[in-house]
């Protein structure tokens, strides 16, 4: 009761931020008289006048009002559109490191430029993320015709780009581009071996567009570079077989009577969290079914330690055939999977589900499968955005999410109000008992639309309830387009003329679209081809264009008399927000509009969370099938099951972070290692402080701290420092001429003759070409180690839930084992680079190309060889069968010593020719 009271009294946070924002834009207004009596180079000279005063020590802040209203000038000049008071308020919000929640149709894109071009100012750079490539490039297109004007340089980063391209766009004052193509060369820069191979510059100030879209919506999955690892291809075919042999269960037992089991079957599915597990009988038919495929030993158990492989493949291919589905999850498409983005309904090239799960899925399809990865670098977009000095987002529907932003961002919301107030009617959901009836009922409502000439947009959560829909509007004799991830490449000209006098429109979700649905449709496109075109005269294209405009001007007209754009949307999302995006498309700029969702019973939404209730209700009331109930209570008890399944998203992503940023930390360090080594002019001081703790850790090992004489074991210390290090030390003889000696003085001997050893090597070369080879050998025992590391706290990450069961907290359990597990990363680089530095030959070229001429004479033996085995008798007989004799020839491991006696693994040796 008393937060409201002080809200009414005090306004809310909202109200006083806006508030204080309304102040500034009195001040920007009252700057516009001046700067429209500027000539075009007058207005211009603004930015270096900016930029001497930043230098000469103004701050950014002191600068907004003048610098706002320069853009607005600037924006009349070249768009021939004025920034909105509220648009100003936005720019200032997304300044000041906040999210701007704009209606759709309240023009982000342009009120981005304010903010963009005060950030740009400061040299630093600017990065304006997006969802997709179309809108990277024409928001850096038409956008950057404002910044040429005003003298600042605007550069695009999309993917297939070269490294000079993308240097040349990371240079410019401002880069648009999209989420994934910044996250993906934050991390090659960070794989790289030259200075000059890095792209970007710093994190120094993102604007988010779509940011409820890119920093929740995506941030389940983590972005990850991968390299091969081994083939598992043949398994996966084998698995995708035996699978179709384990049945379903209806119906779930209760832990505590043991019934609720409608149908026993080996497995059940979990849609809430999605995931499958096998029963007990399931279990054993699945031991079954494998042995009898010949991929279970008779009697071997799944859960056998040589068998968790099995297991994982086996719930990898029921979770592919039960819990992801064409045309809803993925698309077959080229002969390959794509995911489909359950968010936006865009595809996704070029992603893949990790653990195997898109193999398994491959498999099903029956389309070529893709060797497995092994992950080489990887960070979540929670992280990689958290590394921006300054970050700001503006999108229609922030607010239902508000707490994570802030939570996990540190992002407040401050919600912008309309240029023009909300005119658009949402009418109450019906819900009918069957997916039928409701289609049936849909397709009755678009047909009153389109007869009435008002323009409807179909929302529908997969692409095979769009096709559905298409299907039956065409057996309706009802002209329509569909817009769904299939028909990615159209997807703007569909939007901008969806706002025509009846043109029906079906979409996958709405979010991100980034072109406004016009009521009377859009004419900018043919305005644009009317003014490129050179054929006609001035005049000619000012008829033509104002022809259009006036024919524009009388469909608009009709639109809006006949009601407005309609949503029809056949079924709720799990998200609040993406509901409240589809609703969002009507009404834009004071335009009137009505929005209606069409549910069933059968849609998951209610099936998982309201449907038994719901369908009671309906049963006592004797409710036939096409008839639907339309009632408050209903919708807000969906809107209740929505917000349980975005705090469990929620939660999914919070541990997804807190897990992470254990890696995160560790990433971090090896990232400023790797940064160091790279700038650095000479690794020869991190060399050799590895070296001595390399060594020191030997003779530790047999000359213990605080020991006396009779505890040490001098003889094996000499024999490990000879056989593996490559350093002769007669510790022996030396000890025994002296009269007293301390461990400490032993390990000294030992690191400095390891010193010595290493300058003799270093002065044959000289340290000019010594360098560059201990900074690569550096480099590459990082990577190398980094990439198992990432392996290993995988590993430990899927099994770790299990410690809760030892009443151990998982997460503090995760922490510890994997400071454990760097430390040894740490340890195993240091004895690693060193081991290899001091074992290192240096050779004369002419030595190099003799011993290189002498492999090369050896190989050619082994490879004309022929077999032959003494009988038993002692004579050799003549030429054997090789197929029998090449088992007899003793096979080298890669990672057993060479057999030409050099001491380093095969792999690394004679290995490489093979």
């Amino acid at each position: 009761m008393l937060p409201k009271l002080l809200t009414s009294i005090f306004g809310s946070r909202n109200d006083r931020l806006l508030k204080q924002l309304r102040r500034v834009v009195e001040q920007i207004n009252a700057l516009e008289p001046q700067f429209e009596r500027l000539d075009d180079a007058q207005l211009q000279a603004k930015t270096d006048e900016f930029r001497q005063k930043l230098a000469a020590g103004s701050t950014l802040d002191d600068l907004l009002p003048e610098a706002f209203a320069t853009v607005r000038e600037a924006g009349k000049r070249v768009f021939k559109m004025r920034h909105f008071d509220v648009q100003m308020i936005g720019g200032m919000t997304l300044h000041k490191g906040k999210i701007a929640e704009m209606r759709t149709g309240e023009g982000k894109t342009l009120m981005a430029t304010l903010p963009v071009y005060l950030n740009a100012l400061s040299g630093k750079g600017v990065h304006v993320v997006t969802v997709n490539d179309y809108l990277a490039r024409r928001d850096a297109e038409s956008m950057g015709r404002l910044y040429g004007f005003l003298g600042l340089s605007c550069g695009v980063n999309v993917p297939g780009m070269t490294r000079e391209q993308k240097q040349a766009a990371y240079a410019a004052d401002i880069t648009y581009g999209t989420n994934n193509e910044f996250g993906f060369d934050y991390l090659r820069d960070n794989m790289v071996y030259e200075t000059a191979d890095r792209v970007q510059r710093g994190q120094n100030f993102a604007i988010v567009d779509e940011v409820d879209s890119i920093l929740i919506d995506e941030a389940r999955t983590p972005l990850i570079i991968s390299g091969q690892a081994e083939d598992h291809t043949e398994l996966y075919v084998r698995i995708n077989a035996v699978v179709p042999g384990l049945k379903k269960q209806i119906g779930e037992a209760d832990p505590r009577t043991g019934e609720g089991v409608i149908e026993p079957g080996d497995f059940t599915v979990d849609e809430k969290t999605h995931q499958v597990f096998l029963t007990e009988e399931g279990h054993e038919n699945a031991e079954a079914l494998l042995a009898k495929a010949g991929l279970l030993a008779e009697g071997a158990s799944l859960y056998d330690a040589a068998n968790i492989t099995l297991m994982h493949h086996v719930y990898a291919a029921l979770r592919a055939h039960h819990l992801y589905h064409k045309d809803q999850h993925y698309v077959a498409q080229n002969g390959e999977i794509v995911i489909v983005d359950e968010f936006t309904g865009r595809l996704m090239s070029g992603r893949r589900w990790s653990d195997g799960l898109h193999q398994a899925v491959e498999a099903k399809e029956g389309v070529q499968i893709q060797s497995e990865n092994q992950t080489l670098a990887s960070i979540t977009f929670q992280n990689y955005f958290r590394m921006y000095a300054k970050l700001g987002g503006m999108t229609g529907t922030a607010d239902t999410e508000a707490y994570e932003f802030q939570e996990i961002y540190g992002l407040e919301t401050v919600v912008i109000p309309p240029n023009r107030p909300v005119q658009r009617t949402d009418e109450l959901d019906l819900i009918y008992k069957t997916a039928t009836a409701k289609f049936k009922a849909v397709v009755e409502d678009i047909r009153a639309s389109h007869e009435r000439g008002q323009p409807t947009l179909v929302g529908t959560t997969s692409i095979e309830n769009s096709e559905q829909i298409s299907q039956m509007l065409a057996q309706a004799g009802l002209p329509h387009n569909v817009l769904n991830a299939k028909q990615h490449a159209k997807e703007a000209e569909i939007i901008a003329q969806a706002g025509r006098p009846g043109m029906i429109t079906i979409a996958t979700n709405m979010a991100g679209r980034g072109t406004d649905i016009v009521l009377g449709g859009n004419v900018e496109k043919q305005v644009q081809f009317i003014e490129a075109d050179d054929s006609l005269a001035e005049d000619e294209k000012a008829r033509r264009i104002q022809q259009l405009k006036d024919e524009w001007a009388g469909l608009h007209e009709q639109v809006k008399a006949a009601g407005g754009l309609r949503i029809i949307a056949t079924e709720r999302h799990e998200s609040r927000r993406i509901d409240n995006q589809l609703r969002g498309r009507a009404g834009r700029q004071g335009d009137p509009g009505q929005s209606r969702f069409y549910l069933s019973l059968e849609d998951p939404l209610m099936r998982i969370f309201a449907g038994e209730r719901v369908r009671s209700i309906m049963d006592r009331l004797k409710m036939p099938e096409d008839e639907a109930i339309e009632a408050g209570i209903v919708s807000r008890s969906i809107e209740g099951a929505q917000r349980k399944v975005e705090g469990r998203n929620f939660d999914i992503r919070k541990q997804l972070l807190e897990y992470d940023d254990v890696s995160n930390d560790q990433r971090k360090v090896i990232y400023q290692q790797r940064n160091e080594i790279l700038e650095s002019t000479s690794v020869d001081a991190q060399i050799t402080h590895l070296r001595a703790g390399a060594i020191e850790t030997v003779a530790r090992t047999h000359v213990p701290v605080d020991s006396v004489e009779e505890q040490w074991d001098l003889a094996a210390l000499e024999k490990t420092l000879a056989e593996e290090w490559g350093i002769t030390l007669a510790l022996r003889e030396d000890v025994a001429k002296r009269d007293a000696i301390t461990d400490e003085e032993v390990v000294d001997a030992c690191v400095k003759a390891a010193h010595a050893v290493f300058e003799t090597k270093v002065a044959q070369v000289g340290h000019g070409q010594f360098d560059p080879f201990s900074r690569m050998v550096l480099l590459q025992a990082i990577d190398s180690h980094w990439r198992e590391h990432l392996a290993a706290l995988d590993y430990l990450r899927q099994g770790i839930h299990l410690r809760g069961y030892a009443q151990k907290n998982p997460k503090q359990e995760y922490k510890r084992e994997a400071f454990e597990l760097f430390s040894q990363l740490l340890e195993v680089v240091k004895m690693e680079v060193t081991r290899l530095l001091l074992n290192v030959r240096i050779q004369s070229q002419d030595e190099a190309a003799r011993a290189a001429s002498a492999i090369e004479e050896q190989a050619g033996q082994f490879s004309n060889v022929t077999y032959t085995h003494p009988n038993e008798d002692g004579s050799v007989s003549a030429e054997a069968d090789p197929a029998t004799v090449a088992d007899e020839v003793p096979r080298v491991g890669r990672n057993d010593p060479c057999p030409c006696g050099s001491g380093q693994k095969y792999k690394s040796c004679h290995g490489k020719l093979a």
